[in-house]
């Protein structure tokens, strides 16, 4: 099948490997504008772009996709599909009508749940114990096509959103792989999807790393993997300070302590009260400083066990 790829972010690089190493026939890649990037803002493509030139192919990047000018280049691609992994717009349904076979979605959550953009995220926040990724004809909805296809994945207790994305972006290629002969032939069968179980994961903004210590430990043990990279967890210091939370090493426990006090102070580890348990903190950063161990952190500041560490404390 002549085949057009979009997408943008590295979770679509491992589905476009995929397709490319299973012999799939790609003649165009579609992603999205240069953005400025790095210390010096220096125009940086899409991981997509950059892979595909890598490997050769065309790439497009259009600064629209709701003029009909994108519609009108897909078209004159003739293809007889197009293949969606994290694209990171909308698109038309004049641009989804414009391959014989449609567009196909490769999707990181167990549809109907998590529709929207950042699924992954929000499953891993929400404490979901499975995720998985979705092969979805796509419609004009939001994540509402009929689905073609799934594949599931256990959810581990030190998962983090990049560590997760890895595994369900190789999860996603496999089975596009797996099913792109039917797909061809069109005998996948579609499902319908239950509108009554729809939950929907809006992109991630910079005040849901903010942590409230009034809610459970396991919560936020969550909470803290989920936001990482971006925005990062943070916490309101007695300091004045707003201080990150790194995932790495992070536990909790049942423990009871007052609300954003610390509750002990291990040799790799500080335990700080929560609204249930405590939760178990291995690194934390200071503004305009590094990454470093919780408890040296703490030293620094001449913060003991007992003290209010968090603003909230109460």
């Amino acid at each position: 099948m002549r085949t057009v790829f979009f997408g943008s972010p590295p979770f679509a690089v491992a589905v476009l490997r995929s397709l490319l190493d299973a012999g799939a026939h790609v003649t165009a890649v579609v992603s999205q504008p240069d953005k400025p990037a790095g210390r010096g803002n220096q125009l940086t493509s899409p991981a997509v772009a950059q892979f595909a030139r890598e490997r050769g192919i065309a790439v497009h990047q259009p600064t629209k996709v709701r003029d009909g000018a994108l519609a009108a280049w897909l078209r004159d691609q003739k293809a007889d599909v197009a293949v969606v992994a994290a694209y990171g717009r909308i698109l038309t349904q004049e641009v989804l009508d414009a391959p014989r076979l449609g567009c196909v979605n490769v999707h990181a959550s167990l549809l109907p749940r998590w529709r929207g953009a950042s699924p992954i995220a929000r499953a891993i926040a929400a404490g979901d114990t499975k995720t998985g990724v979705c092969l979805m004809q796509m419609d004009a909805g939001l994540d509402t096509g009929p689905e073609l296809a799934r594949a599931e994945i256990c959810v581990g207790d030190d998962d983090t959103t990049p560590s997760l994305e890895v595994r369900l972006a190789q999860l996603g290629g496999q089975l596009l792989v797996d099913h792109w002969a039917s797909l061809a032939v069109g005998s996948l069968a579609a499902r319908v999807q239950d509108e009554t179980a729809a939950t929907y994961a809006p992109p991630l903004r910079k005040e849901d790393g903010r942590l409230d210590l009034s809610r459970p430990a396991p919560e936020l043990h969550a909470l803290v993997r989920a936001v990482q990279p971006w925005p990062g967890a943070v916490v309101a210091t007695v300091l004045g300070e707003d201080w990150k939370i790194g995932a790495a090493g992070l536990r909790w426990r049942d423990d009871t302590a007052p609300v954003g006090h610390i509750a002990a102070v291990d040799r790799d580890c500080v335990w700080i009260g929560c609204g249930s348990g405590c939760l178990g903190v291995a690194e934390l950063q200071r503004p305009n400083k590094a990454k470093a161990a919780a408890p040296d952190v703490l030293r620094g500041v001449r913060l003991g066990a007992g003290a209010a560490l968090a603003a909230e404390a109460t």
